[in-house]
């Protein structure tokens, strides 16, 4: 039989049936698209899409509860679950005891990738989710790149500075944060429709270096994964299926996939023993995800004039609802045996201005102090800069312990401190002025102008922005103009509608082009990021996500990436 050997190789992905990709074709990334591994996303597609889109109504449903003035609570349903004393989650892997001290930062770039492994940290937390620009580039070379971390190869060649990066000897435990349930992946089609993101960014992740980690850093277990943005426990007992589908095709142990859940809703504040109840096989704790819980807080009061936030900067762990969430958070997670993880330290370094940034140390040591001596067991920080000062910090408390889990740590643990659903619910107290509305504005533009081209994790003024804390900024701004809240402009009191947000929308723009120079300025997306803003800021309703909204902007569909390959 004559063979076409000779004939050059096809300029596309060899899909299965039923799956299209209309993302770019990149040898490089055909190395991860393989048949095998897209048969295998396809297959958590077509299983649990069902069940995904019926969670997601449910959200919608109880959001239309929460608008109509329902509270959120504690569910009558699960109260056996929660007091039962006789069910824990599985003993925690000997790989993760250790997690002081996790730093964060996107799957792509590669040399952020080496960098945040070679950090010092315990974990690394590489994100699909917040921290990344979610265009077809980004997510495919976040794959390469995290196939190639887990198998140890992973290198980089800086040309302009002359300068070869590659792992150091002992590298940061490998975490991976798909996307939420929520956001689609418009370049994978399965059986003509979007795939859900994280089921691409788990499958592929997990097909490709399931083996080579459980061989590897996680000692017999593994992978290891932050899970985001869920609302209630029947999204994890989705997540628990997906784990035991993949072990049991993986033929691997059930149980060895872990996975961290951040609590990072308000609503989910209220199930917390549920998620940890389902995923119980499968859990590594749950993190106080703060930044997003305070934009959830918004979202799920924004027909409540009475919930108004005071200026995002005073929004911290000293109000109330805050403290409260992160005790009851500690409480849940020892209780059940499993870490209890801290918040974001945002700082970064600032290298011209010693006594700011000696300032801004200490106020991260500050955090984190507080964190410890209320039992977390670990913390989360956005730069390698703050690494040093955070392990001083929780390893001078733990005192050689890898962390609390067992001990009687913490003050609201040790006292046994009730945190009720009022504790829960407290509205935030603090002012609410111009000045607030002006840096929400300017955060916001910039954090989106970043995201329009392609980086998810945006230094501003001194922090590490994500689409958290853009968010924050977006849906503040809404609600202050929804609800017409009295701001003050420098002891004089003025309210907040759209004519004022146009003003300010305007001038900060043009602050904005004088920080940045006028011609990265013309050369970025400010203009677009400046007009996305002020909708959704001015829109009727309240879009429930700012990057939901704007994907489309970043979407780039090439529709003959797989199609001319099929027989």
């Amino acid at each position: 039989m004559a063979t076409n050997a000779a004939a050059p190789p096809c300029p596309c992905y060899d899909t299965p049936e039923g799956v299209d990709i209309l993302g770019r074709y990149d040898p490089e990334f055909a190395a991860i698209l393989t048949r095998d591994a897209l048969a295998f996303v396809a297959g958590l597609q077509r299983e649990f899409r069902g069940a995904v889109r019926y969670a997601m109504e449910r959200r919608r449903e109880a959001q239309r509860r929460y608008d109509a003035g329902e509270l959120p609570r504690f569910d009558p349903a699960t109260r056996p679950v929660r007091e039962a004393g006789s069910w824990a989650c599985a003993p925690v892997p000997p790989a993760i005891a250790d997690r002081t001290v996790e730093i964060t930062g996107p799957a792509e770039p590669r040399k952020m990738v080496i960098n945040a492994l070679n950090s010092g940290a315990k974990v690394f937390m590489a994100d699909f989710e917040d921290a990344l620009s979610p265009t077809w580039e980004n997510l495919m070379r976040g794959q390469v790149n995290l196939r190639d971390a887990v198998a140890g190869t992973i290198t980089y060649r800086d040309a302009a500075r002359g300068r070869e990066y590659r792992l150091g000897d002992r590298p940061a435990t490998l975490f991976v944060r798909p996307r939420g349930w929520h956001l689609p992946e418009a370049h994978v089609l399965v059986d003509g429709e979007p795939a859900i993101g994280c089921l691409v960014d788990f499958g592929l992740y997990f097909f490709h270096s399931h083996a080579a980690f459980r061989s590897g850093q996680g000692a017999g277990f593994g992978p290891f994964f932050y899970l985001p943005k869920m609302e209630h426990s029947r999204e994890a007992r989705i997540w628990k299926g997906v784990f035991e589908r993949a072990e049991k095709e993986a033929g691997i142990g059930r149980g060895s996939i872990r996975a961290t859940v951040l609590v990072e809703t308000l609503p989910a504040v209220f199930q917390m023993e549920e998620i940890l109840h389902e995923l119980r096989d499968h859990s590594a704790g749950l993190n106080c995800g703060r930044w997003d819980y305070i934009f959830s807080y918004v979202k799920t009061f924004r027909a409540r004039p009475d919930r108004l936030l005071p200026d995002r900067a005073l929004v911290g762990m000293a109000q109330h609802f805050m403290r409260s969430y992160s005790h009851l958070l500690i409480q849940t997670c020892h209780r059940r045996g499993v870490h209890a993880m801290g918040g974001m330290a945002a700082q970064i370094p600032i290298k011209d201005d010693a006594a700011a940034n000696e300032a801004a140390l200490e106020l991260v040591r500050k955090d984190k102090l507080r964190e410890v001596r209320a039992g977390h067991d670990g913390t989360w920080a956005a730069h390698p800069g703050l690494i040093p000062a955070i392990r001083e910090v929780f390893e001078g408390h733990l005192g050689g312990r890898p962390n609390q889990i067992d001990a009687a740590a913490g003050d609201a643990a040790r006292a046994g401190v009730a945190v009720t659903e009022e504790d829960l619910l407290q509205p935030p107290r603090g002012a609410r002025t111009v000045e607030g509305l002006r840096h929400n504005t300017r955060v916001g533009v910039q954090y989106v102008a970043a995201w329009l081209s392609g980086s998810g994790s945006v230094p501003l003024y001194n922090l590490m922005e994500d689409a958290a804390t853009a968010e924050i900024s977006r849906v503040q701004n809404w609600q202050w103009l929804r609800h017409g809240a009295a701001l003050d402009a420098g002891g004089v009191e003025v309210r907040a509608t759209p004519e004022l947000l146009a003003r300010v929308v305007e001038e900060e723009m043009a602050r904005v082009e004088a920080e940045v120079g006028a011609e990265r300025f013309r050369r970025g997306r400010y203009a677009e990021a400046g007009r996305i803003f002020s909708r959704q800021c001015t829109a009727p309703e309240l879009d429930d996500f700012l990057t939901l909204d704007a994907y489309n902007f970043i979407v780039v569909h090439h529709p003959g990436a797989s199609s001319p390959c099929k027989l």
